[in-house]
């Protein structure tokens, strides 16, 4: 079931968008935009990891493990949507149907025609248009045969290349495109604490990582030179478990705490910002660029969520702190301090 708060399409939504502002309404995980605020809610999916945008083919795309996390149940399926928020297709790619092998999707990318996801110790490649399998990449077999290899995420950086995230065993792959599909050893070590969301920056073209198990975020330059970007402090836990990481057109980082139910935006003054909090366990965020919109998944709630976005301002970034109008609990007395309403 989809519902929105308009009858325009999400590609075509009015430009006047504010940042994003949702929050969790009683014991059964009802999702819900402040009034200000326009949303598209799509519940009924199966455990979603990831919800990625394609403008190219104006379609959305969310990943649906459909059991658990782990299992090798080949019934994994992917989500497509249109840009006006309906499902096309609720099972577009599905595990199990004809020759199709796709246990838990997690993470995608969409290059060209190609959309990628990875799959437990795999990468897996579908035609974005006909959900054609075209190519699998499997991970090497861990020396020790201990590990436990658990890709989790994919980001594309346009220049031909994938990046793997793999939580379980603590490494980013990079997998170059042409002329064939080819896997090599990005970055690993215990340091990466449970990479599990990755992304490319738009404007410096670095590999930034999030972590799971400690919530850091790291900034790996294309040489493979890893520098920590942000962490929690001595004092400070900010961070809890890092899930997800994308960027806007303008350079703002936004990474979402499965956690503590809360989505950051670092500016590019490395200031943050809490934009949405009281989230019931957002995963793998995704930032549509041409609209200027994130999608949200909730893995625990099988549920998923658009909105729209907060443009920059000449301003550095700084802002008011925010109240709890700002997530729909009480409506903002303006006509207080602007005064009284226009006739």
């Amino acid at each position: 079931m989809i519902s929105t708060t308009s009858r325009d399409s999400v590609l075509n939504r009015p430009k006047r968008r504010r940042s994003l502002g949702l929050a969790l309404a009683g014991a059964v995980g009802v999702l819900f935009a402040c009034s200000w605020a326009w949303a598209l809610q799509v519940s009924g999916l199966e455990s979603p990891h990831s919800f990625l945008a394609d403008p190219a083919s104006r379609s959305y795309f969310i990943s649906n493990i459909n059991g658990e996390t782990n299992a090798r149940d080949n019934n994994g399926f992917i989500t497509k949507l249109s840009d006006d928020g309906k499902i096309t297709a609720f099972k577009f790619i599905e595990g199990g149907r004809g020759d199709v092998t796709l246990h838990a999707p997690k993470g995608m990318a969409v290059v060209d025609q190609v959309l990628y996801v990875t799959d437990l110790d795999a990468l897996r490649a579908f035609d974005k248009t006909t959900g054609k399998p075209l190519a699998t990449l499997a991970l090497p077999r861990p020396a020790d045969g201990k590990a436990v290899q658990s890709l989790v995420d994919v980001a594309a950086d346009g220049q031909g290349h994938l990046y793997l995230a793999d939580q379980g065993g603590n490494a980013i792959y990079r997998v170059d495109l042409t002329p064939t599909l080819t896997l090599s050893l990005y970055v690993s070590g215990a340091h990466l604490a449970g990479p599990s969301g990755v992304a490319v920056h738009p404007k410096t073209g670095h590999i930034v990582v999030v972590s799971y198990d400690s919530g850091k975020i790291f900034d790996i330059t294309p040489e493979g030179t890893l520098t920590e970007l942000a962490s929690n402090g001595f004092f400070t836990g900010r961070f809890q478990n890092l899930s997800g990481v994308d960027f806007d057109r303008w350079g703002s980082m936004y990474v979402s705490d499965a956690t503590k139910g809360k989505i950051w935006r670092m500016l590019p003054n490395n200031k943050f910002q809490v934009i949405a909090e009281y989230l019931p366990g957002p995963s793998d965020l995704g930032i549509d660029r041409v609209n200027h919109l994130i999608l949200v998944p909730y893995q625990d709630s099988n549920a998923a969520e658009v909105n729209g976005l907060e443009s920059p301002t000449a301003s550095s970034g700084d802002r008011a702190k925010r109240t709890l109008a700002d997530y729909g609990f009480v409506e903002p007395l303006k006509a207080e301090k602007e005064g009284s309403s226009r006739k």
